[in-house]
């Protein structure tokens, strides 16, 4: 019979910036599943000569958290592997303690064997810029390319001395040169503008599919984007795929580079393009936890609901996966939104907008807010909407604008305050489907007659009735 989890950690490896002759710290937290009964722990390690762990023992309170640190001591050699270290490990032993006597006893190693307890193994890798300077010296790619999975963001989030260290150190190894350097540009590397004009030329991108948009992004020269940009003269040639099927705002949302994500989001590449793992732009900027990227592409509409192919998790399950809890919340507001304006709760509406949250999350099918409560007929939802900002032209996945939807809510009211606002009568959907067709085919006669004399033309193409 499987135990029962008395608490959950927030990480099953233990993950140690790795730096020699210096003490190095990490917290880990312990969150109680329990609702009732406090928890006990203790944590042991393998390695007592290496690590101190403070405090190794506690209590947590009923379905609260607690941290405790290890340290590891001054080491004057390098670990033998790393980044895992498979010598090294660590225990938590867990209990329910209801009684003193029973942890006194524990506390202090003394055997009871009347009460259950649960373990929890916890594996370490020694991580951090120094082992990753170190292993691109040696040009050697599968550290490199492991520490860089522990740590997503550490290469683009180096210093410029540190970059320009790292560059060097990867184009000087006797190994697999030009291949370290390409996997330490894609992780995010940024080097100075003559090497960067230097590598925009380099071939090896080739191999990898990159064509001059996606180099130049990756070098974060927004100056190179917007020259290459004005020279497109097809938008679908902003969304050209590398050999993963990533485009170029792919990269830039991977990395955080919102100066070109926003160059070329501007010109019209697709924010919602799907790379060969079906992940979007929003889902990299979430994974790899770059607020500013998720709130730029959420106010350009991306769609948060856009599933990975692999595990099927959507750009909120993965930065709850990665512990980016204010990308979570981000992500949570705009589910709010979008929530109280179908449900018309405009006291919730007003406290969300208040607070920051987005008007342009929308559904698996590309509605908004200001949709969702068009189509209801909220009429007071739809006002304060638009008092907030709210875009009276977007568009749902069909082309449909909140007019479209107000129309066939059949909500004359709701209709009135978004042409006052300034609603375009004459909007048309993808299949060419106006509010006045839509009226009309939902036999809305004074809806018609009041869209006519608001200027909507009375001479329509034909469009399918499936395009409602």
């Amino acid at each position: 019979m499987m135990e029962e989890k008395l608490v959950e950690v927030s990480d099953q490896e233990i993950r140690i910036d790795f730096a020699l002759n210096c003490k190095c710290r990490v917290n880990v937290t312990l969150n109680s599943l329990t609702p009732t009964a406090p928890v006990a722990f203790k944590v042991q390690t393998s390695s007592p000569q290496k690590f101190l762990v403070n405090p190794p023992t506690g209590l947590i309170p009923p379905l609260s958290t607690t941290t405790f640190q290890i340290i590891l001591k001054p080491q004057s050699h390098l670990p033998p592997t790393f980044p895992r270290s498979p010598s090294d490990r660590f225990l938590i032993k867990t209990a329910l303690a209801t009684d003193d006597e029973f942890l006194n006893s524990w506390f202090n190693s003394v055997p009871h064997s009347t009460r259950p307890t649960t373990d929890l193994k916890l594996k370490v890798a020694f991580v951090g810029p120094f082992l990753l300077h170190h292993a691109a010296g040696l040009g050697d790619i599968d550290a490199v390319r492991s520490i860089i999975k522990r740590q997503r963001s550490l290469v683009a989030d180096l210093s410029t001395r540190d970059a320009e260290s790292l560059y060097r150190a990867a184009t000087q190894s006797r190994r697999n040169p030009d291949e370290m350097v390409s996997l330490l540009v894609e992780a995010g590397l940024k080097v100075d503008d003559a090497r960067a004009a230097g590598l925009l030329d380099d071939g090896r991108w080739v191999s990898k599919g990159w064509t001059e948009l996606h180099v130049a992004v990756a070098f974060d020269r927004t100056d190179e984007v917007e020259r290459i940009v004005m020279g497109k003269k097809e938008i679908g040639s902003l969304d050209c795929r590398d050999k993963e099927g990533r485009t170029p705002l792919h990269l830039a949302a991977s990395r955080g580079h919102l100066g070109c994500a926003k160059v070329l989001v501007g010109a019209g590449a697709n924010v919602d393009a799907r790379s060969i793992d079906g992940r979007t732009p929003l889902f990299r900027a979430a994974a790899n936890g770059h607020r500013q990227m998720v709130e730029m592409l959420m106010e350009m509409l991306a769609n948060p609901n856009i599933a990975e192919n692999d595990l099927g998790r959507s750009a909120i399950d993965v930065a709850r996966d990665r512990g980016h809890n204010e990308i979570v919340r981000i992500l949570e507001q705009g589910e709010s939104v979008l929530h109280a304006a179908r449900r018309g709760e405009l006291k919730l509406l007003e406290s969300l907008l208040d607070k920051g949250a987005s008007m342009n999350f929308c559904d698996q099918h590309g509605l908004t807010a200001i949709h969702m409560a068009a189509i209801k007929g909220h009429k007071d939802a739809v006002m304060t909407l638009v008092e907030f900002g709210a875009d009276l032209e977007c568009q749902d996945a069909e082309g449909h604008t909140p007019l479209h939807l107000a129309v066939e809510g059949g909500c004359f009211e709701t209709v009135e305050v978004l042409i006052n606002r300034g609603a375009n009568v004459n909007a048309k959907s993808k299949k060419g489907a106006t509010p006045l067709y839509i009226s009309r085919m939902m036999q809305y006669e004074d809806m018609s007659r009041f869209l006519i004399d608001k200027g909507a033309v009375s001479s329509v193409s034909s469009a399918s009735t499936s395009s409602l």
